[in-house]
């Protein structure tokens, strides 16, 4: 829906919401894509955002409801009947119900987990008990296996039989009686070979992960491998569960949000911007903004030492902001650029020499190429001791902050923190101080101060 239509249809809705029109609100959501339905649940407030919901559709509302971020999902809970909450648990995928879980209070969430039926309590608990930020929170219980000794006709019967309870039935896992995992096989191959084929002799060896493997990473398999779905295995190689392609995007898309946020100094929000309480947005903001106050002071403590230096010869202070915002920006970049790259596996921990040793040439031939502009200019406004000043400086700064750029997600990931917290505003104001410190040391060399 382009933004003209989606406009003309919150103002229909908008009217129709503050008259509480139930029968015009109901015709108006059933005329209207479930992906419409949640843009504009995300621009209500709670209590608007309820009363549309008990509106739709059993089915509507279970497809809508599946799209939503965990936190609007755990926020409109409160807004609904008792019953509703029930009968809504009951319905979601297990792996959903699980992350739903996590957002809800732990009161609430037992007294759902007690309500649900048996075989739903048996797919959900599993899961409960791996660590948050683990793929095995992630993974659906719901799936088809398949064993090595069935023929492919009789494997196409138990599918029939068994698919409409699976999360997916186009990546099939074979395992022993055991449940450990032999291989995967496609429902593809299963369709175009012959039925007394067995699938022993079709499988192949399937790429698995461990259910205590960080989500990201295990979803990143996934992907870059151009899986459908991979199966999820304990330590001794039993099958536990899946975690299906759609899922493996889902969690990189909020990872990828998450280390947006953190790079701009703030806390994602973890909901549409226009759903977010204002309250919210400030304490997501503060506490970064608290933390680069505080490490600001080793900049002010720079010029405190430099105070009669920079009394000496006022011009020095003309060029602060130049050589702070250089440094700040270098590291960022490289920060950013190393940052993607370990989230993208390029780089391991291993490679720590070998990014060093590529982030001091970058840094050393951008410093070069800015301080030899950097000499020209200033030589030619003001003097060449000066000029000779912001050169060095332009050419030390580039290479310390790209060096430290580089090193510290690999630091960060060396001591388990998530690389992007250390990114953009740490670096940023790490160079800052240190670069004055070099530009001061090397003005007074010069200048014989």
């Amino acid at each position: 829906m382009d933004d003209d239509v989606f406009d003309a249809f919150v103002a229909q809705v908008e009217p129709a919401l503050k008259a509480r029109d139930l029968p015009t609100l109901a015709r108006l959501l059933g005329a209207h894509e479930p992906e419409e339905t949640v843009r504009l649940l995300e621009r209500e407030d709670a209590a608007d955002r309820a009363v549309l919901y008990r509106l739709l559709s059993r089915d509507r509302a279970l497809a809508v409801f599946e799209m939503l971020d965990s936190a609007m999902r755990s926020e409109l809970f409160t807004g609904l009947r008792d019953e509703d909450v029930a009968r809504l648990f009951e319905e979601l995928d297990p792996d959903d119900r699980a992350q739903l879980v996590d957002e809800l209070p732990a009161g609430v969430a037992q007294k759902l987990m007690r309500g649900l039926s048996a075989r739903e309590r048996e797919l959900t608990a599993p899961l409960l008990g791996y660590p948050r930020g683990s793929v095995g929170r992630r993974m659906s219980t719901e799936y088809v296996r398949l064993q090595p000794e069935l023929s492919v006709g009789d494997a196409l019967r138990h599918v029939q039989r068994r698919g409409m309870e699976a999360e997916t039935i186009y990546t099939l896992p074979v395992t022993d009686a055991e449940r450990r995992l032999l291989g995967v096989i496609g429902l593809r191959d299963l369709v175009l070979h012959e039925p007394a084929a067995l699938v022993g002799a079709l499988m192949v060896e399937a790429r698995q992960v461990r259910a205590t493997e960080e989500a990201e990473q295990a979803a990143r398999a996934c992907v870059d491998a151009n899986l459908l779905a991979v199966p999820v295995v304990d330590g001794q190689d039993r099958l536990l569960g899946i975690l299906t392609v759609d899922d493996a995007a889902r969690i990189l898309s909020d990872a990828e949000d998450e280390d947006a946020a953190r790079a701009g100094a703030t806390e994602p929000l973890r909901r549409p911007y226009l759903a977010t309480p204002i309250f919210a947005i400030m304490r997501s903001r503060v506490v970064w903004l608290l933390v680069l106050a505080v490490s600001a002071l080793l900049t002010v403590q720079v010029l405190e030492i430099f105070e009669d230096t920079l009394a000496a010869v006022v011009t020095l202070a003309l060029f602060i902001p130049l050589l702070t915002g250089t440094a700040g920006n270098t590291g960022s970049q490289a920060a950013t650029t190393v940052t993607r790259a370990l989230a993208l596996g390029d780089v391991r921990l291993r490679d720590v020499g070998v990014v060093a040793f590529r982030e001091v040439r970058v840094g050393f031939m951008l410093g070069a190429f800015l301080g030899t502009l950097g000499f020209a200019l200033t030589s030619l406004v003001y003097s060449v001791d000066m000029g000779i000043v912001i050169g060095v400086t332009l050419l030390s700064i580039c290479t310390m902050a790209a060096t430290v750029g580089g090193l510290m997600p690999m630091l960060a990931r060396a001591i388990r923190v998530d690389p992007a917290v250390f990114s953009t505003p740490f670096i940023s104001t790490f160079c800052d101080a240190t670069g004055l410190l070099i530009y001061f040391l090397i003005a007074t060399s010069v200048l014989g101060l």
